[in-house]
């Protein structure tokens, strides 16, 4: 994909779209599907990256096709984050920066394990785009930055606590406690 993008600013001295170079990488994925003896792909990847008509967000999956969206998990579990994701959605637009992350991390917190928690040790948020409010000031404005560690501590704990209603086991009643049948 850097080539790709050095290729474009020699020849034609612009930015490459980032649309354009998803494309291009999806069918020189797509053509080893076709062809006897070549191996298609094995990994599926998020592509994100902004040009002059905004942000994007690209999955790319294995057999060469991608597709653009809003918001979008990938991997083992992640199909609780993609409905949390679905659920929410057509609020984002209307979203500052920290709410946005505040709904990644949400998403991210439903793939989790019942027994796990997110922290600074497993969580990392990566951002392309305006500076948030706990962030310094970056250069060149919008640039893509990974917030790791003690900085991430900040977000995690403006997070809403997870409701017992909201996937997260209810607590299990006691053998001494009477059962009342109805019938």
């Amino acid at each position: 994909m850097r080539q790709q993008a050095m290729s474009e600013r020699m020849v034609f001295n612009r930015p490459m779209p980032v649309n354009r170079l998803v494309a291009t990488i999806a069918d020189k994925a797509q053509v080893n599907t076709q062809e006897y003896g070549r191996r298609p792909y094995g990994v599926g990847f998020l592509v994100i990256g902004q040009d002059q008509s905004g942000p994007h967000l690209f999955e790319f999956s294995p057999s060469g096709n991608s597709y653009e969206y809003f918001a979008m998990s990938i991997g083992a579990r992640s199909q609780s984050a993609k409905t949390y994701l679905e659920k929410h959605y057509k609020s984002f637009e209307d979203c500052t920066l920290e709410e946005l992350i505040k709904h990644g991390l949400h998403a991210l917190r439903e793939t989790l394990q019942q027994d796990k928690e997110l922290n600074v040790n497993n969580t990392s948020i990566g951002i392309i785009g305006p500076t948030g409010r706990h962030e310094k000031p970056v250069s060149p404005p919008g640039k893509f930055r990974i917030i790791e560690g003690e900085p991430v501590a900040v977000y995690l704990q403006s997070m809403d606590r997870k409701e017992p209603g909201d996937g997260a086991p209810v607590a299990p009643t006691t053998a001494d406690e009477d059962v009342q049948m109805s019938g």
